[in-house]
């Protein structure tokens, strides 16, 4: 009976999982993957989500964006957070989060778990799109950057890049980075709104 009893519990959640999963959201509301785990919960300073949290504080995702775009031209340095020297590009993200005391993991790869994904047409400044390397073959976290402008159809990203611009710069959602896209992750609350 106990046997049948779990099975039960199993397939009725399995079901329910598969609901959410299928349905999607109206617009400007939050996605939700199975692998979130724990209880989303919000408040005017903290987004808690897949176990990491961020505190951004009261700091406006405005501010955190403009002060982003004062190191535009910075040249790309792997493995770097000094201005000085260059930007790889969580070393950009970590720079520009700590100069608002926004502690952040350090790799792009440790941004797995963080945040809340919303929709690409729900993004709103500030939040963070994360991408694939250079491989898109390989579905992992290997480039990131910060949402600057979403508006008219076109959104919009600063980040550190290898590429042709070879530093930072602010760059279109376009058709090489959609192929990897992973996707937009909400760490401010203020973005809830």
């Amino acid at each position: 009976m106990k046997g049948k009893l779990w099975c039960l519990i199993l397939g009725l959640s399995f079901l329910a999982c598969n609901q959410v999963k299928d349905e999607k959201p109206a617009k400007d509301t939050l996605a939700v993957g199975p692998s979130d785990t724990l209880i989303m919960k919000k408040d005017t300073t903290t987004l808690v989500v897949n176990k990491v949290m961020i505190k951004t504080g009261e700091v406006p995702p405005q501010q955190v964006v403009d002060f982003a775009k004062t190191l535009i031209g910075i040249p790309y340095k792997y493995g770097s957070t000094d201005p000085n020297v260059g930007f790889d590009c969580s070393g950009f993200i970590t720079y520009v989060f700590n100069h608002f005391n926004i502690k952040v993991p350090r790799s792009s790869i440790e941004f797995t778990e963080v945040g809340r994904t919303v929709y690409l047409d729900s993004a709103k400044t500030g939040d963070l799109i994360l991408f694939t390397g250079t491989d898109s073959t390989e579905r992992h976290i290997g480039h990131m950057g910060i949402i600057t402008n979403n508006q008219d159809g076109q959104l919009e990203f600063i980040h550190s890049t290898s590429g042709k611009q070879n530093g930072v710069t602010i760059t279109p959602l376009n058709k090489y980075y959609l192929g990897r896209f992973i996707r937009i992750a909400r760490i401010f609350s203020q973005n809830e709104n």
